[in-house]
């Protein structure tokens, strides 16, 4: 045996070439995949849908036609960077969602080409598959947030990670573990360091993993997806310590709190649950997650079997990482949160499903098949169901401010112009960017102006404050002109604006 053999843990990555169809037609059957998760974000998230509270804060960022919507400690500028090809130049939603459901598409398509040679191709397209058949994965997939980035730069990063111990020999596996691990952190850069512990952990603490140009390629890639927030840290915020305070401020404080029954609440199609009350979803909705450990246990008892638990333990210990600040340390839910870590259990969870379709033998083949493939058939059916709720009710959201937005134009609020308000019914910040204008606020995570700022913001140009009917609007604006604007919406519109309304 020589050195290098003794190092490269080849023989427990590797399988079996197999010149099977599956095999022949590996990209064929990934490149599928990704069309099937382009085509099904467009027919079921509708590209008219509008966009929601977060993403007027990222596409603002580089859209022309708004002026930038404050930005906050915990977010990155990934996403920005993402849209500015389109958001750059064009104001117009459906391009917007119809560009992104592509871009996620063909991510999708790279990050399983990485898992190429790990695992085997049937495998690692049937994880693909469900990975992609989650509603929070189509519901997202459009959308100008950076959760599912960070979900497919995980996959990516993890099977090139895999590949470059199986061969060491080529440097493509170790570029596409660096771009993966800055794809996350230019997207999320806290979100990429929790994923990527338990590779740098392989890379420090075990003998046969060790490869110099494997940790500089993740540690480097890392360092460049956070170059970016980290300067902004020092430029803003007082550096990364204090944007990270902030940040964890912002989120409620970062420490023990058991979220594990928030996020079950959220299953039922909920984007945020933040206080999260009320009824758990039904049974049929919340399934899916109960079986997910149990099969990607049984993927792993499988892989054990077929000698390749190293690829397996990996996804499962990196999943695992990405889902505990989650889960355990933040005091609210979103699904979308847990996004990175359902990518990559669904590689085992595929394991463990085709071994139960291929491998029970007499009587029992039958039954498991039958059993698979309406269990299959159901969660389809329920996730569709979930998916088209949530577009309909998300739309109806969406449209509404878009109606407050026009109420604002018709009552001679226009660009230039500025909206605040406190009331979580008419938030500013997207109605702002449905209008055109600027948003600002006096309290809260988005604090950016005082009482006195507006004031003198009023002399210059049209100010908005928005409010909820019955809600008493601040002193500095108690004597402006009110609007109703939507059902229960009013705004209290400067002189200023009375004014241009009025010429």
């Amino acid at each position: 045996m020589t050195g290098t053999e003794r190092t490269t843990p080849a023989r427990c990555l590797r399988t079996s070439p197999g010149a099977t169809p599956w095999h022949r037609n590996a990209e064929t059957w990934f490149a599928a995949v990704g069309v099937a998760f382009t085509v099904i974000q467009i027919v079921l998230v509708r590209p008219d849908m509008g966009l929601g509270w977060d993403e007027t804060v990222y596409v603002s960022q580089v859209a022309e036609h708004a002026p930038a919507a404050f930005f906050s400690a915990p977010r990155a500028r990934g996403v920005s960077l993402l849209v500015a090809p389109v958001a750059s130049w064009s104001s117009s939603v459906p391009l917007l969602r119809v560009y992104l459901a592509v871009l996620s598409g063909l991510g999708l398509f790279l990050a399983l080409r990485a898992w190429r040679g790990v695992l085997p191709v049937r495998v690692v397209a049937l994880g693909g598959a469900l990975f992609a058949s989650l509603w929070v994965t189509l519901f997202y997939g459009p959308q100008a947030m950076p959760n599912l980035w960070v979900a497919l730069g995980a996959l990516g990063a993890v099977g090139c990670f895999l590949r470059a111990q199986a061969d060491r020999s080529r440097p493509g596996p170790v570029w596409g573990l660096a771009a993966g691990a800055a794809l996350m952190a230019l997207m999320r850069p806290t979100d990429a360091v929790w994923v990527c512990l338990p590779l740098l952990v392989a890379l420090v603490a075990v003998r046969r993993w060790r490869h110099g140009p494997l940790l500089l390629a993740l540690v480097g890639g890392l360092a460049a997806g956070a170059a970016e927030w980290v300067i902004e840290a020092y430029v803003d915020f007082g550096g990364p310590a204090q944007r990270l305070a902030d940040g964890s401020r912002i989120q409620g404080g970062l420490g023990w709190n058991n979220a594990v029954g928030d996020q079950l609440r959220s299953l039922g199609g909920r984007t945020l649950c933040r206080p999260c009350t009320g009824a758990m979803p039904s049974v049929a909705e919340t399934l899916w997650w109960f079986a997910l450990p149990v099969l990607a246990v049984l993927g792993l008892v499988v892989a054990l079997r077929a000698r390749r638990a190293a690829a397996t333990v990996l996804a499962c210990a990196c999943a695992a990482t990405a889902a505990v600040p989650y889960l355990f340390l933040i005091g609210y839910a979103a699904p979308r949160f847990l996004l990175p870590a359902y990518a990559l259990l669904s590689l085992p969870v595929a394991g463990a499903l085709v071994f139960l379709l291929t491998r029970p033998r007499g009587t029992w083949r039958p039954v498991a098949v039958t059993a698979v493939t309406l269990g299959l058939l159901g969660h389809l059916a329920i996730q569709a169901t979930v998916l088209v709720r949530l577009v309909d009710r998300t739309t109806e959201g969406h449209q509404r401010w878009a109606r407050i937005a026009a109420g604002l134009h018709r009552n001679g609020v226009t660009p230039p112009c500025l909206l605040t308000g406190d009331d979580p019914t008419a938030p500013p910040v997207p109605i702002a960017y449905y209008a055109g204008c600027a948003s600002a606020n006096t309290a809260g995570h988005n604090e950016n102006t005082t009482a006195a700022g507006l004031a003198r913001t009023a002399r210059r140009m049209p100010v908005a404050v928005l409010t909820a009917d019955g809600v008493e609007p601040p002193s500095y604006a108690r004597t402006w002109t009110t609007v109703r604007l939507d059902a229960g919406v009013y705004a209290r519109v400067a002189p200023f604006a009375g004014k241009r309304r009025g010429s």
